[in-house]
């Protein structure tokens, strides 16, 4: 595999692909020479690098995720902008085939994963009463495997060649005959280091949830969002697993010659499609599960009403966590299945919308003679329940195996897709950033620029995403870089690309609310900006190290909401020494280790690969012999920290419920 580093180390000649390597470059230069110039890397490191803070891990894999937001959005405007008109000569089939390759994964795995899981770490915690998460260094170590499995993958951009067979990489387009770069290598390992992660991610909060709640909190006390966090995390521990061995088979495949996805010698590519979306289906509800507890909080919260339908929606979503493993197959029904298999998997299929639509009937009599106020959150909630009802019944349309045949590989297909999770996911994570924003960081985002930026995004959403479901209709196929001016797609592309321009803008508007917000907005301890309901807004903005100076207990699932408005006593005892886990750079370190264990995997490199995988044997062994003490936080800096926050609520805000 060497002669891949000799023949693709500079993998593209166009001016326009080479100058956006060039950029890259710059700006990591930049950051780098910045961070040096400024004297911060101590700082970086002291607080960042080395932290175990779930609220700042959590704060980590936010800003990776919108890192990532603008890398793959900017892959999703150059296929717009290359099927705007017929014969366009933008990019050529490779490229297209790159693009779309790596904004499917870039979106899906390192976007909407890392953005559920930042809110997961910041606000689980809170919300069940606990002072971290159950292992606070795995929680490190699981974003530092995503950071770094994210960054080689992009690393493939510059240096090899991006993957090229599609994210849902089927065989044998992912196989060394047709995929010939090392492209499909970094799609392999580089999810596979991120998987890992997840996978630790999971069993963490897993065990966080049902472990670490405060006194009084039995399940059925917990908030929806800590509810559908559970349940998704459920599904990570059983679905990852499935990805793991279908990456490592597709590595030994590429990397060693094994044949268990080739056409001949007893392989067979179809096993890489059922293992995929063994994986890939429940990783569509990984992502929406969290969107729905996200959502039940927030109306909740602005209809100024309790949830309505609190068992039915945990009910609902476990149905929903235990068909997403019952569906797998709608995927290839046009792939010479019988008439058996692809009536079952209609029916399982179908079924899934019956709990989905429990959830959505739920959050309308919820709103049901409300107090509703529209705020930033609530706006995007809103939104979200005609899209996501768009997605829901186009999804129907496709389960019937037999309409499929006309709708598969088709660009309704792909307009189906983002009306189910663009308003299910990347809505969801935008009003929970928006909501969350005061409790992270002690003030609020500017409501008129994220009204701006939400009307933006929901009319341009539209305005991209619902010509594609005509242009299906009449024969358009996904994944075709040019097409005829005889077809008639033209005029209907040329508008999606229109609207897919309207979207940057409103991206780029958050991105200059935070910078707005961040130098201008008022600074205050603002303790409870929505008269929210969950408990994790019962403790100062921005939260201490500790969350809670005394652990809060619990009586209902509106803890919080209940304590102020009926006097109810959240903190009963006395202030206590708290002790706090201890910093440390072995997640930091071993992660460095995997992404270069992962780059010399990808070119054959086989001294370096078994040089770091004996590092990353070496970490797993310090690690089994390490002490950690931890340090504690004494009675007199706890009542410190205490009257310091409080003086600040009293002259900016009100009060906690204490």
């Amino acid at each position: 595999m060497k002669e891949y580093f000799s023949r693709f180390a500079v993998p593209h000649s166009e001016p326009m692909i080479v100058m956006s390597q060039i950029a890259i470059v710059v700006v990591c230069i930049a950051i780098v020479a910045g961070v040096t110039y400024f004297k911060k890397w101590g700082y970086l490191w002291k607080e960042w690098l080395t932290t175990v803070d779930h609220k700042k891990i959590g704060i980590m894999y936010i800003l990776s995720a919108l890192l990532m937001l603008f890398r793959g959005g900017a892959d999703a405007l150059l296929m717009r902008a290359q099927t705007s008109m017929p014969a366009n000569g933008l990019l050529d089939g490779q490229h297209y085939n790159e693009i779309f390759t790596t904004h499917g994964v870039v979106m899906i795995l390192f976007m909407a994963m890392p953005f559920v899981i930042g809110l997961m770490n910041v606000v689980i915690p809170l919300q069940i009463g606990a002072r971290d998460v159950a292992f606070p260094r795995l929680n490190a170590l699981s974003f530092w495997l995503f950071f770094f499995g994210a960054m080689l993958f992009n690393i493939s951009f510059v240096v090899g060649g991006s993957p090229d067979a599609g994210w849902t990489a089927y065989f044998p387009l992912a196989s060394n005959d047709f995929s010939t770069s090392v492209g499909m290598n970094y799609y392999a390992i580089a999810i596979q280091i991120a998987g890992i992660g997840t996978l630790m991610t999971g069993i963490n909060f897993i065990t966080t949830i049902l472990k670490m709640r405060a006194p009084g909190m039995k399940l059925m006390k917990m908030p929806m969002f800590t509810w559908s966090i559970l349940i998704t995390n459920v599904i990570i521990v059983f679905a990852f697993p499935v990805l793991t061995v279908a990456l490592a088979l597709m590595t030994m495949d590429r990397l060693f010659g094994t044949q268990f996805f080739t056409m001949a010698n007893g392989g067979m590519d179809m096993l890489w499609a059922n293992l995929f979306w063994v994986w890939g289906h429940p990783e569509v509800y990984i992502v929406v599960l969290p969107a729905f507890g996200i959502y039940s909080e927030i109306i909740s919260t602005f209809a100024r009403r309790n949830l309505y339908g609190y068992k039915s929606m945990v009910y609902s979503m476990v149905a929903i966590s235990a068909l997403s493993f019952l569906v797998w197959a709608h995927h290839f029904y046009t792939m010479g299945h019988g008439v058996m298999v692809n009536g079952i998997f209609s029916v399982t299929t179908m079924a899934i919308a019956v709990p989905t639509g429990v959830k959505m009937f739920n959050w309308l009599l919820t709103l049901y003679k409300g107090k509703i106020e529209f705020k930033v959150p609530m706006l995007w909630a809103m939104a979200f329940i005609p899209i996501f009802l768009i997605g829901g019944v186009t999804g129907v349309m496709l389960a019937m195996a037999s309409a499929d045949y006309q709708y598969h590989n088709t660009m309704f297909l792909v307009a189906h897709f983002h009306y189910v999770l663009i308003p299910g996911t990347v809505f969801a994570v935008l009003a929970g950033f928006t909501y969350w924003w005061p409790k992270i960081f002690g003030f609020s985002l500017s409501e008129k620029i994220g009204k701006w930026s939400f009307w933006f995004i929901a009319i341009s959403f539209n305005v991209t995403f619902f010509p594609m479901f005509i242009t299906g209709l009449n024969g358009q196929a996904r994944r075709m870089y040019t097409y005829s001016e005889s077809t008639g797609f033209g005029p209907l592309n040329f508008l999606s690309f229109i609207g897919a321009i309207g979207m940057a803008i409103g991206f780029a508007l958050i991105v200059y609310n935070i910078y707005w917000s961040t130098r201008y907005a008022p600074r205050h301890v603002t303790e409870d900006p929505w008269n929210a309901r969950s408990l994790e807004w019962a403790t100062h903005s921005p939260v201490p190290a500790y969350n809670f100076a005394i652990t809060p207990t619990v009586e209902s699932t509106q803890a919080f909401w209940d304590a102020k408005e009926e006097g109810k006593e959240l903190f009963r005892g006395k202030y206590e020494p708290i002790h706090m886990p201890s910093n440390s750079g072995l997640p930091f370190i071993m992660s460095v280790i995997f992404f270069v264990f992962g780059f010399s995997m990808v070119f054959g490199m086989w001294i370096p690969a078994i040089i770091s995988a004996l590092g990353i044997f070496a970490c797993m062994a310090y690690r089994s012999f390490e002490k950690d003490h931890g340090y504690h936080i004494s009675v007199e800096e706890i009542m410190e920290t205490e009257k310091k926050c409080e003086v600040l609520s009293h002259e900016n805000g009100p009060l906690t419920a204490k």
